[in-house]
């Protein structure tokens, strides 16, 4: 279902972009190859070399996001590092994010232009990782003072291709057309041949009795050799579709398994005569050993059915030890527990530090009681004083009551 997602995505982008993502990062690899990185990088920290589209993320290429992920952030701190900035090499637990952050920092810094999330450089692979390392790689060239030059080309084999190509090249399609023309001159009578023929009998009247000398100098005659023999090579094109050709290079081979055959089966013969030779040999030897050993060997199945025995009764007994071991074991647990209550009654009963805190408490009881006792006096001389004082006033209510009764009986 990723593949398939991750196919759809790559369809609904342009093939121009896609094929301009594999031409970037052709040109990293051949930057990371001009700054040395299989010395700095690969043997330091024991990695592989990396492969002509390893940080493109399509559906055609293998993907590791964990190991893309980290060979990004190695390869991005030491192209850092070649710009003259300090950058440690991340580990692989440290924090994805701020590895990130930090490489998209110092990219800012050297002038790169950083117009995507952080999160596209996390799964290790894709347009933004190869954007930031062909980044970096140029200005570590840059910090190197690395100038790109123009090609230089050889004008010699330049010269040769094109004579070749023009004049000294002759097609299938043409050498066809010469060996017909050749079929239907057969029958006419060759003139040419008997010039020749002719001319090769005037030369042999004619040979001169003395031996002639050359006059013409080594030298100018290789550099003539050299000149003239591009002129002489032909270079026939084979058609793929011509079954001509097939047919000639099938009899080839033909003749070519035939011959190999020949020898190979003379020594294939004489091989197996000897492998057969020392089966016998070995089979002889084994039954003279399997007769010698006889005895040996019923010695031997005795012991082992012994040692079966053996080792069934060591099993049994083995298995009642690991029983009481265990039951061993719980009565040691049980028995730790009884001690460790027995020492903590016992220093609970010679511990004297809780009858202190209960005389402690005593004390502070009688103190609090004797608050209390006066309190409850000041609380009770408080009431008995209003008691009074509510008496003194009621007795001056009805003394002022009977006052003023008999004044009104005498002036009645």
């Amino acid at each position: 279902m990723a593949d398939d997602g991750r196919r759809e995505d790559e369809d609904e982008r342009s093939s121009g972009l896609q094929h301009q993502m594999f031409m970037i990062m052709e040109d990293l690899l051949d930057k990371l190859k001009l700054l040395d990185y299989e010395e700095q990088v690969l043997v330091k920290h024991n990695m592989k070399p990396l492969s002509r589209h390893y940080f493109v993320a399509s559906s055609y290429t293998v993907s590791n996001p964990g190991e893309q992920f980290y060979m990004f952030n190695v390869i991005a701190a030491w192209l850092i590092t070649l710009c003259g900035r300090s950058f440690e090499t991340p580990q692989e637990y440290d924090d994805p994010n701020m590895i990130v952050a930090n490489i998209l920092t110092h990219l800012r810094a050297l002038g790169g232009l950083v117009d995507f999330p952080p999160s596209k450089l996390k799964s290790g692979a894709g347009e933004h990782v190869c954007y930031v390392l062909d980044r970096l790689a140029e200005e570590a060239l840059k910090c190197r003072q690395f100038v790109w030059k123009r090609p230089l080309y050889p004008s010699e084999e330049l010269e040769e291709e094109s004579v070749m190509g023009d004049d000294a090249e002759l097609t299938l399609s043409k050498v066809e057309e010469l060996t017909e023309e050749a079929d239907e001159e057969d029958d006419v009578v060759d003139l040419e041949e008997l010039k020749s023929r002719s001319s090769q009998s005037e030369v042999s009247v004619l040979r001169p009795e003395m031996i002639l000398e050359s006059v013409t100098d080594s030298a100018e005659w290789n550099l003539e050799v050299e000149r003239v023999l591009p002129q002489l090579k032909v270079s026939v094109r084979s058609d793929v579709k011509d079954w001509r050709s097939h047919v000639s290079q099938m009899h080839q081979h033909q003749d070519g398994i035939k011959s190999s055959l020949k020898e190979a089966k003379a020594y294939l013969d004489k091989l197996l005569e000897e492998i057969s030779k020392t089966q016998e040999k070995v089979s002889s030897r084994e039954k003279y050993i399997n007769t010698q050993l006889e005895h040996l060997i019923t010695d031997y199945r005795n012991a082992q059915s012994k040692f079966r025995e053996a080792k069934e009764l060591y099993q049994q007994g083995s298995g009642g030890v690991t029983e009481r071991s265990r039951t061993i074991a719980e009565i040691s647990e049980d028995l730790e527990k009884v001690k460790q209550e027995m020492e903590e009654k016992g220093s609970s009963m010679s511990d004297g530090a809780p009858v202190v805190k209960i005389r402690q408490s005593l004390t502070k009881l009688k103190q609090e009681i004797q608050e209390m006792d006066v309190r409850m006096g000041v609380v009770e001389h408080t009431l008995l004083q209003a008691k009074l004082k509510e008496k003194n006033n009621m007795t001056r209510d009805m003394h002022a009551t009977h006052i003023t009764e008999t004044t009104t009986h005498t002036y009645s």
